[in-house]
């Protein structure tokens, strides 16, 4: 049984300048899952993970719509209301102490209440409980139950916060639950052939097709039997049901990507063939290898390729260069409209899921290791040589190796890719990525 484990995920409404990002920055700290780039790949601080006592979830920023409308702050914070509604479990709605309760801040609260989603209203930038808490009371005409009076600049008041957002987390939120089935996100641009590729897998094959309710989310999952066995296919909101929302909004279409993934074993990254692989695709990938996911690269759309005998390899080549920090990655060419190669995608999906939960015995490994660290020799900087001690697997999904070594700032880069591409050359994992964590010896966590 491989067990399960789904991070509830809280997101962020406001107007601009409430705090938001101070916010965000307080509650994730340092170690932001996005500021370390993958080479080649830029990203705005969309997400984080975010550890409270023994919670894990994910925090979302909704921000960053571009309305169109003549009211701009209302329309942008509906947008984050819409997103928020959609993808979230528990809503943090943050408002301002100095600047007061706005006609902005009444309007949003009225949709986020009729959305039944748990919303926690927190007031920002209380400097002093004393001087604001006469202004803090204002915000109870919000009609959304107590204001949590914090302020993110200097962290009062976070963890009485904290403690009312996770009391609305689902129970066994973030703990694992028990399932076996393989869990698949199709992802990838809008009209990239995401509903078309579920149509057929649901229709030609005469599945078995039973919607399961998504766990926490209003999305619904589908289950399906392929073949004697049993995947979840996960809804990427919007498969089946075109929103109201423009699907074209990037940052939209990140967010969701987000709460999608977060949930998968399997992501399956589409292409569209006939408009070649894009910097958009690159973001979106991003996101699954971040996160640590299998992923399959599916370019669609390949029965309406003008094709010579070089094709393939020329797409396959841009799209290695395109997703170069993903190399892993395996790249399979379908339609989903004749249903071509769908037979093979599930070959793929079950190889790449065994691979992201293989385990691999510690002699193994560390003899691995010993020949290459003899093959070659490890940096050195200012005489002091960097050395391996020991390697083990601490845990799979994705496969994830502790390394000790007598000093970590010798461990450049570059020579644990060497040492990563060691260990694939002998057990392939293909289609997972693989994390390696540096100790020095004496720490022994």
């Amino acid at each position: 049984m491989s067990k399960r484990n789904s991070k509830p995920i809280v997101a962020v409404v406001g107007r601009p300048n409430v705090g938001k990002s101070t916010l965000f920055n307080a509650l994730a700290g340092e170690n932001i899952s996005i500021v370390k780039d993958t080479p080649g790949i830029t990203r705005d601080r969309i997400y984080a993970d975010v550890t409270w006592l023994d919670k894990t979830f994910t925090l979302i920023d909704t921000g960053g719509i571009e309305p169109d409308s003549k009211d701009v702050i209302l329309s942008q914070m509906r947008s984050q209301a819409e997103i928020a509604m959609e993808t979230a479990d528990v809503i943090i709605f943050l408002v301002d102490v100095k600047q007061g309760l706005q006609d902005a801040d009444s309007k949003v609260a009225d949709m986020l209440r009729r959305s039944k989603k748990p919303v926690v209203l927190v007031v920002n930038k209380v400097d002093s409980f004393q001087k604001y808490m006469a202004d803090v009371y204002e915000f109870y005409n919000l009609g959304m139950g107590d204001p949590h009076p914090v302020s993110a600049v200097n962290r009062l008041g976070i963890g009485d916060m904290l403690e009312e957002v996770v009391s609305y987390f689902p129970e066994g939120a973030g703990e694992e639950e028990e399932d076996d089935r393989v869990r698949v996100a199709i992802v990838g641009k809008p009209n990239v052939g995401k509903s078309s590729l579920i149509n057929k897998i649901l229709g030609e094959n005469r599945l078995i097709v039973s919607d399961i309710a998504g766990t926490t989310r209003d999305a619904v999952d589908t289950e399906v039997t392929y073949q004697g066995k049993e995947y979840v296919f996960i809804d990427t909101a919007g498969v089946r049901r075109k929103n109201k929302i423009k699907e074209d909004l990037e940052h939209y279409m990140i967010v969701r990507t987000v709460s999608a993934v977060e949930r998968a074993d399997v992501v399956v990254m589409m292409i569209d063939a006939t408009e070649g692989v894009t910097e958009q695709d690159a973001k979106i990938a991003g996101i699954a290898h971040d996160r640590g996911k299998a992923i399959i690269v599916a370019v669609n759309k390949w029965d309406a390729v003008e094709k010579d005998d070089k094709t393939i390899y020329r797409f396959t080549e841009r799209v290695k260069d395109t997703l170069s920090f993903m190399p892993y990655a395996e790249i399979l060419f379908l339609s989903a409209k004749t249903g071509q190669r769908i037979p093979k995608l599930f070959e793929t999906i079950d190889i790449v899921n065994e691979n992201h939960a293989m385990r691999v015995a510690t002699g193994v490994l560390n003899e691995i290791m010993t020949e290459a660290v003899a093959m070659q020799q490890p940096p050195s900087d200012k005489g002091k040589r960097l050395r391996l001690y020991y390697i083990t697997q601490v845990s799979v999904k994705p496969p994830t190796f502790v390394i000790f070594v007598n000093d970590k700032e010798l461990m450049h880069f570059s020579y644990t890719r060497y040492i990563e591409n060691q260990i694939r050359e002998t057990f392939g994992f293909k289609g997972t990525p693989l994390h390696f964590i540096i100790r020095e010896r004496g720490e022994e966590k």
